[in-house]
């Protein structure tokens, strides 16, 4: 996924639930604060958008899901999709709100949306922790788009437990690329 496929996603949701802030808070929250000529390749992969609403309404979500998700006439469009997800879906640290990049252009209207900020969006995924989120942060470090002392003061702000915080600290010393 590029930018101008996110900010589309944006403006179809907004269409179907005019009004409402548009929140991605997956992978692609990403493409918020960089477009895909800064970004590593394994970052940009997905073809789809892990979407909500800013208040997490979960009918607003499915009614998202369920005209631009996966399988639906968009997706066979356009070749992408948004998934409606549940804002519970994601761990996040505390103060993500005050953190979220807005995308907001002429590319996006009616609507506009809001992504994590990358350092909540890579620590989100390590709290996943599938091999496919482990990827995507340490592609991220690697391009040196992430600050590892951030990253290591955020993980402090995770409410989870201490033997998932032990994991992620483990994770982000291995991910370091040498002389950083």
């Amino acid at each position: 996924m590029n930018r101008s496929q996110l900010e589309h996603i944006v403006r179809s949701a907004s269409d179907i639930l005019p009004g409402e802030e548009i929140l991605i808070i997956g992978s692609q929250s990403i493409l918020g604060t960089w477009d895909e000529t800064r970004l590593p390749r394994e970052v940009i992969l997905s073809v789809e958008a892990d979407v909500t609403t800013l208040d997490g309404g979960e009918e607003k979500t499915d009614m998202i899901d369920g005209a631009i998700g996966e399988g639906s006439r968009f997706h066979e469009l356009f070749g992408m999709d948004a998934q409606g997800v549940s804002l519970k879906t994601a761990v996040l640290p505390q103060g993500w709100r005050d953190r979220l990049v807005k995308l907001d252009n002429a590319a996006t209207r009616p609507g506009h949306g809001f992504c994590l900020e990358p350092h909540d969006c890579v620590l989100a995924k390590m709290v996943a922790g599938r091999q496919k989120d482990h990827d995507f942060g340490s592609a991220l470090l690697k391009a040196r788009l992430l600050e590892t002392q951030t990253l290591a003061e955020r993980i402090e702000l995770l409410e989870i437990s201490k033997r998932h915080k032990v994991r992620i600290r483990a994770w982000l010393r291995g991910a370091v690329p040498t002389g950083s």
